[in-house]
Order: C-alpha cells, then sequence, then structure tokens
C-alpha cells in the first residue's frame, strides 16, 4: 500500500444512524448469564451492527411452572433497541422442572422438551407467552439451535446407555409444533428453521423439509464454522435451490460463523492456529460471501470471549470452564467462568465497524462490466495474480457507485498473500479510491494506476492484492 497516498479514513457510524443493514451479531449465552451485557451495549452500538441474536433461556425465565419472569430478558430487549439494534431470538433450551434429565446438564443446554406430554405442551405454552411478549418488539424467531449436533439434541438415557442423537425428523416435528404457536401468537412473527451446524449436510435439511416444515418456514439458518471460505458460494446456491423445490420465498439467514482469535480455545475449530489476524481475515472473507449472495441478514459469532458451555456438566465445573476466543472484544475470565475486564476491541471489531459503515442502507450485490485481466507486473517481476482462488463480488449503491471487493482466497491458516492484480471497466471512470477493509483507509491511486484506454474503457494496473478484503470504490461508494 505504500505506493498509494492516503487521504482519509471510513467514517463508521452507530447502529441508530442506519435504517437497513444485513449484518449482525451474537449476543447469546445470557441464558446463562456468563458476561455481563452492561459492559457491551454500546460497544456492539458502535460497531453499527443491526441484527442482534439473542437466545431466550426458558430454563431462566420459568422457574416456577407456569410463571414467566422476562425482567432478564427485557432489559437486553430493550437496551438494544434503545441503541438502534434489533433483536432476533432463539427459542432454547431444555427446562428442568418439566425434565428433571436435564438439570444435570449446564443451562440445560440441548435437552429439547420432547420426551412427555407435559413438557411438550409447557414448551408450546412458554413458546406463546415470549411470543406475545415481544410483540411489536421482536420478529424473528429462530427454533432451537443446532438440532443436528449431539451436545444440542440430547435425549434422557441411563449413563450406561449410548445417546441417540440428532434426529431431522424429531426436530422437525417440534420445530412445526413451535411455528404454529408462534405465529398463532403473533401474525406478523416469522419463523427461522434449523441452525444448522453442518452446513454440508443436505440430507438433515431436506428431511426437515420434507416433514412439513417448508409449509411454516418462512426463513432457514445455518451456521458455518470452516477455515476454507471457498466453500460457502456453494452451500448457499445449494439451499437456494433445495428451499425453492418446495417452496419459494423461503429467507436464507447466516446465524453463526467465526473464528478464534488464539490457538488455545474451545469449541468450534478449536486447536487450529488462530491469530487476531486470521480471526480478522476470516470475518470479512465470510461475511463477505454472504452479502454477496441470497442471504436475509449474517451474523457474526460472537460479540464476547466467552466460556463455550456446550457440553458442561452442573457436577462438574471443569466441564463448562471451556473458554472460547470467538469475540470481537477481549475478555478476561474468573474462578466461575465469567467474563470479566473491560471489554477490550480486537482488530477484528475495527474490520467488522468498516464492514457495516459500507456495507448498509442501499448497498446490494450487482452485475457490472468490471473483470480481471492479468498484466505484465514490475512490483512481483513478472504478471499479475492470475490464480483461480482470486474472488471478487460487486454492489452497488442507491446513487448508482460501484464498489469491487476482491482478495485471494489462499488457506487461511497455513498461507498468506501479497502481489498485484488488474482490473478492466467500461463506463465506470469517476472518483476511484481503494479502501482497505481491514482499517478503514481510504487511498488515492497514482495516475500510472488508472490507464485511460478510450471510448469509455478504463484499466486500472497493478493494484495491490493480499488475502485481506479490499475495496474498489467507483463514485460516492462510501458517504
Amino acid at each position: 500500500m505504500e505506493r498509494l497516498k492516503k487521504v482519509g479514513e471510513v467514517k463508521t457510524k452507530r447502529s441508530s444512524e442506519f435504517e437497513t443493514s444485513r449484518i449482525g451479531i451474537g449476543f447469546e449465552k445470557l441464558d446463562r448469564a456468563v458476561f455481563d451485557p452492561n459492559k457491551a451495549y454500546d460497544k456492539v452500538a458502535d460497531i453499527g451492527v443491526k441484527w442482534i441474536r439473542i437466545q431466550s433461556g426458558w430454563a431462566r425465565t420459568e422457574k416456577v411452572k407456569g410463571v414467566y419472569d422476562f425482567a432478564w430478558l427485557d432489559e437486553i430487549v430493550d437496551n438494544l433497541l434503545m441503541r438502534g439494534n434489533q433483536p432476533w431470538m432463539v427459542l432454547c433450551y431444555g427446562n428442568p422442572i418439566y425434565s428433571e434429565w436435564a438439570a444435570k446438564y449446564f443451562g440445560a443446554v440441548g435437552c429439547p422438551p420432547i420426551s412427555t406430554k407435559e413438557e411438550q405442551e409447557a414448551w408450546l405454552n412458554y413458546v406463546h407467552a415470549v411470543v406475545s411478549h415481544y410483540k411489536g418488539k421482536i420478529q424473528y424467531y429462530e427454533v432451537w439451535n443446532e438440532p443436528d449436533c449431539n451436545y444440542s439434541w440430547k435425549h434422557p438415557h441411563a449413563d450406561d446407555e449410548p445417546e441417540t442423537g440428532p434426529n431431522a425428523y424429531e426436530y422437525a416435528e417440534l420445530f412445526n409444533a413451535t411455528a404454529d404457536t408462534v405465529h398463532a401468537a403473533d401474525s406478523e412473527a416469522k419463523t427461522v428453521a434449523c441452525a444448522m451446524a453442518h452446513p454440508y449436510d443436505l440430507t438433515y435439511l431436506n428431511r426437515v423439509l420434507a416433514s412439513g416444515a417448508a409449509e411454516r418456514m418462512d426463513a432457514f439458518s445455518f451456521h458455518a464454522y470452516t477455515a476454507d471460505d471457498t466453500l460457502r458460494p456453494d452451500y448457499l446456491k445449494s439451499y437456494r435451490r433445495l428451499l425453492d423445490s418446495y417452496k419459494k420465498g423461503i429467507e436464507i439467514i447466516q446465524s453463526e460463523t467465526g473464528a478464534q482469535s488464539r490457538s488455545d480455545g474451545a469449541g468450534a475449530m478449536h486447536g487450529f492456529a488462530w491469530t487476531k489476524e486470521k480471526q480478522l481475515k476470516h470475518l470479512l472473507r465470510n461475511l463477505l460471501h454472504d452479502l454477496a449472495h441470497d442471504v436475509k441478514f449474517t451474523s457474526y459469532f460472537s460479540t464476547m470471549d466467552m466460556i463455550e458451555a456446550l457440553r458442561g456438566l452442573v457436577a462438574d465445573k471443569k466441564s463448562y470452564l471451556d473458554y472460547g476466543y470467538f469475540g470481537v472484544l477481549s475478555a478476561d475470565f474468573d474462578e466461575n467462568g465469567f467474563s470479566t475486564g473491560n471489554y477490550t476491541p480486537k482488530p477484528s471489531y475495527r474490520a467488522l465497524q468498516v464492514l457495516t459503515s459500507i456495507f448498509a442502507d442501499g448497498c446490494v450485490p450487482c452485475e457490472t462490466t468490471v473483470r480481471r485481466i492479468v498484466l505484465p507486473s514490475h512490483r512481483v517481476k513478472g504478471t499479475d495474480c492470475d490464480d483461480p482462488t482470486v474472488c471478487t463480488y460487486t454492489f452497488e449503491r442507491d446513487n448508482g457507485s460501484i464498489g469491487l471487493v476482491y482478495w485471494n482466497a489462499v488457506p487461511l491458516l497455513t498461507q498468506t498473500y501479497e502481489g498485484t492484480v488488474s482490473f478492466q471497466s467500461f463506463g465506470l471512470d469517476s472518483d476511484i479510491r481503494l479502501v482497505d477493509l481491514a482499517d478503514g483507509s481510504i487511498y488515492e491511486l497514482p495516475n500510472e494506476m488508472i490507464k485511460n484506454v478510450g471510448d469509455g474503457e478504463i484499466q486500472l494496473v497493478n493494484l495491490p492484492i493480499s488475502d485481506t478484503p479490499k475495496l474498489i470504490t467507483f463514485g460516492n461508494f462510501i458517504d
């Protein structure tokens, strides 16, 4: 970037300054009270994200049969709304007062109310109460979390008996009854199905759809924890084809994706060689894939470093003191696993700020005449990058300005890349700038990088390219 002249920085905005956005963040696990939301509300609003994923916490809300205490959840919902955020809710997990076996699991995580008629009815009564209570405040309700995982779809069984594990037909039965209840409580509410942890498992999704869920499903959600972001477009295209084969108009939501900022964390992709820099790259690359495709909105996991606590046993404290470092805010931990400290922003926090500030309010994917070309490049003593792993997407704003994002999608864990790349465009020759999405720096291109071929054709020659996404803007793409 040293050949370019820095002329400014992306002006970040708070969530309240946007009308619409397709970017969100996870604010999960407050059903288990693992961090202090009061220290995070303003920092989340400062990112500029719109959609905030929260969990309903049946066990925390109904501690006495038939008595619902929403005070703790009201505080979260109202604090988010007053800052311009839009909370949406995962209806989960189990409740020991109806399922005694669930009492041994920390937070009753992954204990679906499917074993007895009493717990099934209690669950639907609870769902009706939640949706009625938040009518006008919350529109999207996701039914359960990662039901295709062993930890999240448990069954009552003796210690010497094997767990039967996930079952798409069981989940579909729970979803169908829950969706009917949600729609009955609020005709404007939308139900979100699946929250699939294994995004490649189309068999699971197909079984859910075939069991009547498609008729009741307003949206489908998936999670994507992988170090290979090149797989993301294929997932999205496959979902759209399969969903449309059952019913047109089902929205797609990416409700969890993220990477850790250090290699010793617990949870998804644990033990991988993660660093703060790789976390930043993972965030930008994956969210840009979603923004460029047919996704209603996409949610980064997560706001905070916090305990994973997915397989925790109440009688074994060590089993849920498993620390995850997925947050864009770092934290320390006390002896009970509670996230403490100042909740300090990581580099990924700034990158997410930059992304939300640019790709909001009328910014949509589009097709343009911009295309990559390969030219001689003295900079690399050869030619521009012609790797098939180069990824490009174009976006358009309401004012007609165009943005082109690009990066070389080399493997995140094992490779970095720096080189040059060239582009050809037609009819796009005004106010061309380059933006580093990692930190928001805006650069002016020197004359030798902009070649006017004539008849409206412009060549952008030997621009810097790396494995971190960058943005070329044509016209007033950034406020």
